[in-house]
């Protein structure tokens, strides 16, 4: 298994908490954040990870280095702010593997990976978003799905409950990306919305506990509703 992991958000929300240190190293139930999710990743399987990294990158190569948990640790490190989608991009052309999972460095998801990434496989698909079930997805943004795959996108702000996607996604390495995607861009307003018609990504629904920390409110409650994943 290898993974990239997206950290090299800013923080802009979270700034009161974060201390002078990037967002994905935020103190969480005493580790930082990311060190819980590096250590999901190893329990999952997966012998490599790159770390899509910008801001404040420093502080991230120097708590892990080249290697966590016996996984190997690799650097990929924006020169200016890609988005989402633009440091996803520059991620999975350093690559080895014909699927890598993408995971969101401010987002916890209780999935099975190797089982989402076997689904991914079995779907032949190219593109396998996580998605989770809640009872209001005016903040997020609701997904269509049909026959475990999704063909469309609802906008932030409807209330009432839905799927959602989680942030955690499955894509190919030999990924088509649209010649006319700026360098900057999101990988779901700019990339899933637009282009779903074509990927149909296929929906790995996760039954499991779900938390963006990318807020403040929900950054207190991960102090406590984390604590169980961090032992």
């Amino acid at each position: 298994m290898e993974s990239i992991v997206l950290a090299g958000g800013f923080g802009t929300r979270l700034a009161s908490r974060l201390q002078g240190v990037p967002k994905p190293m935020a103190p969480v139930a005493g580790r930082p954040f990311l060190e819980i999710l590096l250590t999901q990743l190893r329990r999952a399987g997966c012998s490599r990870v790159l770390l899509s990294v910008g801001h404040l990158h420093q502080v991230i190569q120097d708590r892990f280095g080249t290697s966590f948990l016996g996984m190997r640790v690799d650097y990929v490190v924006e020169s200016v702010p890609l988005g989402t989608g633009g440091a996803t991009r520059l991620a999975l052309a350093q690559a080895r593997e014909d699927s890598v999972l993408v995971l969101n460095g401010d987002t916890f998801l209780d999935a099975d990976y190797a089982e989402m990434l076997r689904f991914h496989t079995a779907e032949k698909a190219e593109v396998t978003l996580a998605v989770v079930h809640q009872p209001n997805v005016a903040r997020y943004g609701g997904v269509v799905i049909e026959a475990k795959r999704i063909v469309g996108f609802e906008e932030k702000g409807r209330t009432g409950a839905g799927f959602i996607s989680a942030g955690t996604y499955v894509l190919n390495r030999n990924l088509a990306w649209p010649p006319t995607l700026a360098e900057r861009f999101s990988i779901e307003s700019d990339f899933f919305v637009p282009e779903v018609a074509r990927l149909r990504p296929a929906a790995f629904k996760v039954a499991g506990y779900f938390l963006d920390i990318g807020i403040p409110e929900d950054y207190d409650r991960a102090q406590t509703e984390l604590a169980e994943f961090t032992r």
